[in-house]
């Protein structure tokens, strides 16, 4: 299989900001991360949009720019939110042009991860409570993020090492 993109999936905290340059740099492509896109594209932050707007506009706009990305010829890294896959025909939308790989870590990993200082509408104000809600999100999201075309597991790799195995499989299995 060839396609001409890598999309990163997976919990709150798995890592797809941190290990997605370093990928995109291994690979020699451009990094996107769609959070970043839309918050310079609608020029408003990504909690704002949450609070203000929804949660559904925030898809909307998501799937918009997934969509867009994903339709250049130019090879891309893309992360989007981790709850991007978990939306109807998402993973389908992108088949054939893009590789979905899935950062698969325990909750009780994507929650320390998640304390890097980035917003996390979903997870709510206080560090302490996010084991438990991003449980939750797993036990919700894990059948979408599995249907991925492969599944990384991160607990106990670094960043770099995380970086280079999903490298390794994008040569083997997507062609890049």
């Amino acid at each position: 299989m060839s396609v001409a993109h890598l999309i990163l999936v997976g919990l709150p905290g798995v890592g797809k900001t941190t290990v997605g340059p370093l990928i995109a740099a291994e690979l020699g492509v451009e990094f996107v991360d769609v959070d970043t896109l839309i918050e310079e594209r609608i020029g408003t932050p990504v909690a704002t949009i949450f609070r203000d707007r929804g949660e559904q506009v925030f898809r909307a706009h998501e799937r918009k720019f997934v969509a867009e990305l994903v339709s250049g010829a130019a090879p891309k890294v893309i992360a989007p939110g981790g709850g991007w896959a978990v939306q109807d025909e998402a993973l389908a939308s992108v088949a054939g042009r893009a590789l979905t790989v899935y950062l698969e870590a325990t909750p009780a990993t994507a929650a320390v991860r998640a304390r890097n200082g980035a917003v996390r509408p979903l997870l709510g104000p206080d560090p302490d409570g996010w084991v438990g809600e991003i449980r939750e999100l797993y036990q919700e999201r894990q059948r979408y993020y599995s249907a991925c075309d492969l599944t990384v597991a991160t607990d106990g790799l670094s960043a770099k090492e995380v970086a280079r195995q999903v490298a390794e499989l994008a040569r083997n299995e997507g062609g890049f």
